[in-house]
């Protein structure tokens, strides 16, 4: 299960969606170009630099102190991941 919380400044996203045998697993490659098509928007569209660290199965984000097209961003990034969460509940949940 992929759970995804956003508190206390932090979007952290943690856990693989177990959907299908490594390599193959839809949900987890869908969240996975979330993440990191939300890293990449902030410093190319922004020119900022986030605070995030991404390793195999734990992604997290500083979103304190994000400018408001950053903060725009991730509201995007919000509703992609909801979109999943909706198509596949049994593999993706939002705290």
């Amino acid at each position: 299960m992929i759970e995804v919380k956003a508190r206390d400044g932090h979007i952290i996203v943690g856990g693989h969606a177990g959907y299908a045998e490594p390599g193959k697993d839809i949900v987890c490659s869908a969240v996975s170009v979330l993440i990191q098509t939300l890293v990449k928007s902030i410093q190319s569209l922004i020119g900022s630099i986030p605070v995030y660290a991404l390793n195999t199965g734990a992604f997290i984000i500083e979103t304190e102190n994000l400018s408001e097209a950053a903060a725009l961003l991730i509201d995007s990034f919000f509703i992609g991941i909801c979109l999943i969460a909706n198509e596949y509940p049994d593999y993706v949940r939002i705290i």
